[in-house]
This record gives C-alpha cells, structure tokens and sequence, in this order.
C-alpha cells in the first residue's frame, strides 16, 4: 500500500536526523577528538550498511569497473576522512548554530566546482543565492553576530568549516557522472570504506594517536559518540536514499535544505546557544540561497 508523501517525508525526516546528530556530535566532542569521531562514525556506518547491502544485492557492482573503485574511494577519503575530521573541528571551535550557518557554503562550492570540471552553467539566481550565503556568514561572523566565540576560535572554526565544504564539493562532483549510473548505497558503501582507510592511515602516522583512540572510548561520551554516528552516518543516510528514490530530486534537495534549520533550532533548544536576530537573519538568508543555489 502506497503512502502518500513518502519520499516527501523522507527526506524531511533526514533534515531532521542529521540535524539532531549534529547536536549529539557537538556534545561528543567536548572530549573526542575530531578524528576518532570521524573514525567511529565511518566504521558504525559501514558495519550498519553491509547487511542492506547484501539484502539488496548491491554489495558487488558487477558493472563498476576498476577505475570507478578507485575514483570513489578517493571521493572518501578526501569527502569523509578529511571534510567530516574538519566539519567536527569546525563545530567544536563555532558552536552547532553558527557553524550551520557557515556549511551553506556547500552549495556554491558544488555549483562552482560543476561549472569549473563537468560543463555546467551558472545562471543569475543562482549568483544571488551565493551572495546570499556569503552576506549570511558575514553577518553571522561579525563583532556583534559571532556571540561569545572568541576571535582564534572564529577564524580556526570558519577556516575548518569553509575547508570542509570545499573539500566536501570536490568530492561529490568528481563522482557525479559515475553516481548517476550507479547505485547510491553500493557507491555510498564504497566511499566509505575510503574514508574509514584513510583515516587508519592517519591515525597509524599521528604522532598523538594513542590519545586520539582513547579518546573515541570516552565512558562519559559514549552515548553521544554512539547515537550521532547512528543518526547521523547511517540512519539520515538511508532517509535520503528513500527521499531522493520516492520524490523528485529537487523536491527532496529542498527538504534536505532544512537540516542546517533544524541545527539552528535545536542548538538553541538543547545547547542552549543563543538565537540573537543577527544569526537568525543570517540562517534564513544561508538557507534561501542554498535553496536559489540549488534551484537557479
């Protein structure tokens, strides 16, 4: 029996997750360094995503050639063990609220780097939504919009989370050609497991990595550590693979637009980081140029 607004709800359901992983990541990293919450977050979510994937018969694709693993496994490792390591920095340093703000930079980042490697075009709307976005991290970043965030932290936290984004666009544009004839979990699974490699291969070369993993089995962080990476690296996964199979893909881009909403509301609510009208006013105006961004 069909439901309707199925993928609708999906992918409101993923904003909404994401969103409160990203509380439960905040709270983890007071004392969990950012790599070993990348580290765990990736293997949870490779562990969680195996079954689904035999289930679906997607664990092998038998039409993916060599150079289509590779490719992907370089997406994870510069898209999950690099861009998430420095998105957990980010949140730690900024706080969830205004760091939300600051990932809307994802958006022009994806378009730029389409117009720059796959030929596609830039229209005027979409330049006024990056105007947008940029004007809202301005604002958000000023003297009287950036709130108790001392200045070392803003720009180290600002710096990580527009790294973060950039690093994130590259590594979704370079594999779109090959996502779009692919299937998502079986692609999601493989870059993955890129991110997780690369972060083994940071954590065997960093000189503080025994501090690092005893830092991921924190006893009074465990329940953060555990419930963000559920949340966050796998069920928010699986809710936009249905909102982008059952709904139209703008339809479900809009509604997964509303995930850096949520981390503003839900800072407030649970953090209890203050909502000044300067960083309201930069979130409404970050998420309406995402959305003329993706849409222009």
């Amino acid at each position: 029996m069909d439901i309707p607004y199925i993928g609708e709800l999906y992918s409101l359901g993923a904003a909404v997750t994401w969103a409160f992983s990203v509380i439960l990541f905040k709270k983890s990293g007071e004392s969990v360094h950012p790599v070993a919450l990348n580290m765990f977050k990736s293997i949870l979510a490779i562990v969680l995503l195996l079954p689904v994937l035999f289930l679906r018969s997607e664990f092998l694709y038998d039409s993916a050639s060599g150079a289509d693993y590779i490719l992907l496994l370089f997406s994870g490792v510069i898209g999950i063990a690099i861009a998430d390591s420095l998105v957990f920095k980010g949140l730690n340093l900024l706080g969830a609220g205004l760091s939300s703000i600051i990932n809307c930079l994802y958006s022009p980042f994806i378009i730029l780097f389409s117009v720059l490697f796959i030929g596609e075009s830039l229209g005027c709307v979409q330049v006024l939504g990056v105007l947008l976005i940029i004007s809202a991290v301005l604002t958000a970043t000023s003297l009287k919009g950036r709130g108790s965030v001392n200045r070392h932290d803003l720009i180290l936290g600002v710096i990580c989370c527009s790294l973060a984004m950039a690093i994130m666009g590259i590594s979704i544009v370079m594999v779109k050609p090959l996502l779009d004839r692919s299937p998502v979990l079986w692609a999601t699974g493989v870059r993955l497991v890129g991110g997780a490699a690369g972060l083994c291969v940071h954590l065997l070369i960093h000189p503080k990595r025994r501090a690092i993993i005893k830092s991921m089995i924190c006893a009074r962080s465990w329940k953060y550590t555990l419930g963000g990476s559920f949340l966050g690296g796998y069920l928010a996964m699986i809710l936009w693979v249905g909102g982008m199979k059952y709904t139209q893909a703008s339809t479900a881009a809009a509604l997964n637009q509303t995930s850096n909403i949520f981390v503003f509301l839900f800072a407030a609510w649970f953090l209890k980081e203050r909502i000044t009208v300067l960083r309201a006013l930069a979130i409404c105006a970050a998420v309406l140029g995402a959305l003329l961004v993706t849409f222009g």
